[in-house]
This record gives structure tokens, sequence and C-alpha cells, in this order.
């Protein structure tokens, strides 16, 4: 079985090519995976768009409608960075819904991505940040009020700081929220998460391995977890124009590598995202946010051979 990746076209909400969020690097990224054969027609799935009521378990119930029927008010509409419009509802239910989807298939098999995804700066009352939904925050509780699962931990790798997921998340004992970001970047007011790494401006390839490296044990020992949500936003690169720290391609591949393995070699399902990445070079951007891709496939080609339940190990 290939690593299982859901998509829609609609991820693009067709945003002008000069717009701060690089909406291209979407429909550029599904290119990158193709042209690297990680999107056959039994790799690929097609998001659907997430049901009011479960947009409802994360969100206030006044803020879901006003996404859905493009009623935003204008100063919201200015934290979140773009007017809400038709592409951009639906782009954010299909986000939403192919997070979920992801989640899904990935306790099935292991590990699976969304080739959208990460928006954590949307908190429970309203978007912000480029974030309309916040789509890990929407598939924990989905997967929750299903029984799909009982402990879930959020590891959160993008450069700014999951304030939106703390705050849905805060007061729910069955989701552990850890966000790994820099120290002076965005959001200003930050919310805590149960776990926090704030990381100096600069903060290259060895000394945030090194940080992450001391931090996966101590997260194996919080729970049993049933599933883990990765957001791996590549605006930690050196290039990224929003980053402020100076990861390498074999930094994120590291990074990521780290990631998955600790998880997948404990049976722990992974379910990723593709978080943040900012740069006027989207073709590059594209690449680093296949990265993540090329790593799981790895991951899910290994489940086959030893992990998968009646395997047999040689």
């Amino acid at each position: 079985m290939p690593l299982q990746i859901v998509h829609h076209p609609d991820y693009d909400a067709g945003f002008a090519v000069n717009h701060r969020f690089p909406m291209s690097k979407y429909p550029l990224l599904m290119e990158a995976l193709r042209s690297r054969g990680l999107a056959g027609p039994d790799a690929l799935s097609t998001a659907e768009p997430a049901p009011v009521s479960w947009l409802e378990l994360a969100h206030a119930a006044d803020y879901v409608d006003q996404v859905v029927n493009c009623r935003v008010a204008e100063k919201i509409e200015r934290e979140i960075g773009f007017p809400i419009g038709p592409r951009v509802s639906l782009r954010a239910q299909l986000a939403t819904g192919g997070t979920v989807l992801a989640a899904r298939l990935a306790l099935r098999h292991g590990i699976a991505c969304n080739t959208a995804g990460g928006s954590h700066h949307a908190r429970r009352a309203q978007g912000a940040g480029f974030c309309t939904f916040n789509d890990v925050a929407v598939a924990a509780l989905v997967l929750l009020a299903e029984g799909a699962a009982r402990n879930i931990l959020v590891v959160d790798l993008d450069v700014h700081q999951g304030d939106g997921t703390a705050d849905i998340l805060a007061d729910d004992p069955r989701v552990l929220t850890f966000s790994m970001h820099g120290d002076r970047n965005y959001p200003v007011r930050k919310i805590a998460s149960d776990l926090d790494v704030a990381l100096p401006d600069g903060t290259g390839d060895a000394a945030y391995i090194e940080r992450l490296t001391a931090i996966l044990p101590e997260l194996s020992t919080r729970a049993h977890w049933d599933i883990v949500f990765y957001n791996a936003g590549v605006d930690v690169h050196a290039e990224d124009r929003l980053g402020r720290l100076s990861l390498s391609d074999d930094g994120l591949r590291a990074r990521d590598d780290m990631l998955i393995s600790h998880f997948r070699t404990r049976g722990v399902p992974v379910c990723g995202v593709i978080g943040g990445g900012y740069s006027t070079d989207v073709p590059a951007l594209a690449a680093r946010h296949a990265i993540l891709f090329e790593v799981a496939a790895g991951y899910a080609r290994w489940y086959d051979l030893v992990q998968k339940p009646g395997a047999r190990v040689r």
C-alpha cells in the first residue's frame, strides 16, 4: 500500500500570484508528488467538505455560520488576512474534511497525509493568521466524538506557535498539544499549549534537531497515544520570508524522519498536514512541502512490510 494522500483541486482558492499567502503551492505540490511517483490512483483520496456538525465541535456556531454563508465581519477578515468569499469558504471546509479523512486513513494504514491543513491560528470564536477553520482541532474532536480515539497528541512544528489549537483544546484532557516554534514570531500574544518550546531567531539544523530529540521521549511518556497529528510547516526554513529560523532542506528531512520514526516504530498512527510555508519561489516551496510526503512514504511501505497485522517479518 502506498502512502495515502488526501487532496482536492479546490484547496487552491485562486489568489493573486503576489498575495502573501502563496495559494499556488497546492497544485505545485501535487505536481511535485506526481513527479516523485507518490500520487498514483491507488494513493489518492479526494477530500469532501466538512459538515457544519463537525466544524461546530471546535468553533462557535455563529462563526461557522458566518464562514459557510460568506458573511464574516470585516474585522475578522482582516485578522484572517483575506476576504471569506465562496472559494475561500469552500477551501476551508474541504481542507478540514481532508484532515478528518487523512486521520481515518492513518488509523487504518498507520500513516496518511493531507496536502493542505495545519490551520493552527483559527481559534474557537474566529479565524486569524491565514487560518479560517482549525482542521486539526476539528479532526481530533471528530475522532474523539466517534470513539475512534481516546488519547490524541498534536505535534506542531510550524514556525508559528499553535495558539488556535491551544485555545480550542485547552480544556480537553484527552488531547495534548505541543508546539515548537520561533519565539519572536507571530502571534505576538501566544496562547499556552500543554507544552511549548520557543526557539531563538536563527536556530539551525543541529540545534533544532537536538531540541526535538530531547522532547520526543517526554511526549511518549504522557499517554498511550492513539494517533499523532503532525503539523509539518516548512516556514522554519532559512529561505522562508516569514520564518526567522534557519533550517535547510536536509534539516526539514531530518526533522520529519525523526518525528515519524519515533511514533511509527512505537505503533502510533501519524496524520501529517503541511502547515505554513511562505516564499516568493513557490516551486521551491512546494518541493519543501513534498519532503513530508517523501519521508512518510517510506514509513507507509515499512508498515506494510513489518507492522501490519498478519505481516511476516523476515
